[in-house]
């Protein structure tokens, strides 16, 4: 018999198929090695192949397709409740298999190896800006146990590094030899990381999508970069909304029996692309004042009647609806000043 769905449960060494034909009875359930994956699926003929979008689905994802075959990747959340009963990988793999023909499963594109390479250096930059931040905080604590303090912020380390390099008679020796190692790892990781801000910049220059989004404030070249390589297609949301939520920035329900009750944020979306647009939105309310647009009334009406983070907030879920809108028309940001009326 032909097998039309198989769902693919992904792992390390050991790989669970779980394949069924056309009138869904179970044609086949085995175990494949990774080695023989490509072999497997190179023998049948070409069907539908469901995979959790989990790590490496992508590579995988894209090997399959190679062969002929229509592969869709589906979030682990949204598969959980297929399973039945206790969780194993056979289970896995048939709750794979049902999932991906259920016509109300959401599904995640597949992407290809450039975006998975921004998307690369940007988990790369930002594990490396922790570390310099792991780096300044025992450095201002170390100094200050010999009464040598800098103000707040990475722009007044240099404070700090240039006390150890000059006024070496304020330290002890044992002192200045670590605390000068610190200081020549925290010059190497600043150094990388402007390189990987300069790569970003120049794969943000090659992008349309990228360009355009850049126009919206409050984005920015970073979060520009971040959302082109991650959304490669927005009519996949059907709404500005739906883009706002897919980021976790919409709030969190549990209503019933017709009450509805919001909370907090969800945050349930990508943190990453979550944060970069709050941080743009805390750059737009420091100059919110200078901005005779419509979109600056508007915030500034918000902060008249609520406290700043909330406005962070608010503000930063707006700028998603806009990105969303701007990827939809394909046209830049346009900004829409404040006519004064007419006496």
């Amino acid at each position: 018999m032909q097998i039309t769905t198989i769902g693919l449960d992904l792992a390390k060494h050991w790989f669970q198929v779980h394949g069924v034909d056309a009138d869904g009875h179970v044609v086949v359930r085995r175990r494949l090695r990774r080695s023989g994956v490509i072999a497997y699926f190179r023998s049948l003929e070409p069907c539908l192949v469901g995979m959790e979008a989990c790590a490496t689905a992508h590579y995988w994802a894209r090997e399959l397709i190679a062969l002929g075959h229509t592969v869709k990747l589906m979030p682990p959340a949204y598969v959980k409740a297929y399973v039945k009963r206790n969780k194993n990988d056979a289970a896995d793999a048939a709750a794979i298999c049902e999932a991906v023909t259920r016509p109300s499963m959401r599904f995640v594109p597949v992407k290809d190896a450039e975006q998975q390479s921004v998307l690369m250096l940007h988990r790369a930059r930002s594990l490396l800006a922790r570390q310099r931040t792991m780096l300044v905080n025992p450095l201002r604590a170390h100094m200050a146990e010999f009464g040598i303090v800098a103000p707040q912020g990475l722009r007044h380390v240099g404070i700090l590094t240039r006390t150890i390099a000059h006024q070496q008679e304020r330290l002890p020796e044992l002192a200045r030899s670590i605390l000068q190692t610190t200081v020549d790892q925290l010059n190497g990781t600043r150094v990388r990381i402007r390189e990987i801000e300069g790569r970003l910049v120049k794969w943000h220059q090659q992008s349309r999508v990228s360009r355009l989004l850049a126009t919206v404030p409050g984005v920015g070249i970073m979060g520009a970069s971040a959302i082109a390589a991650t959304v490669d297609d927005p009519f996949l949301f059907r709404s500005g909304r739906e883009f706002a939520a897919w980021l976790g920035m919409t709030p969190r329900q549990n209503s019933s029996g017709g009450k509805e009750r919001l909370g907090r944020t969800s945050k349930r979306g990508d943190k990453y692309i979550r944060s970069l647009l709050t941080a743009g939105a805390v750059a737009v309310l420091r100059h919110v004042h200078n901005r005779p647009t419509r979109d600056g009334e508007w915030v500034r009406a918000l902060l008249a009647r609520k406290p700043t983070k909330l406005a962070v907030v608010a503000l930063a879920n707006k700028t998603a609806r806009i990105v969303w809108a701007v990827m939809m028309r394909g046209d830049g940001y346009r900004v829409k000043e404040v006519f004064e009326r007419p006496a």
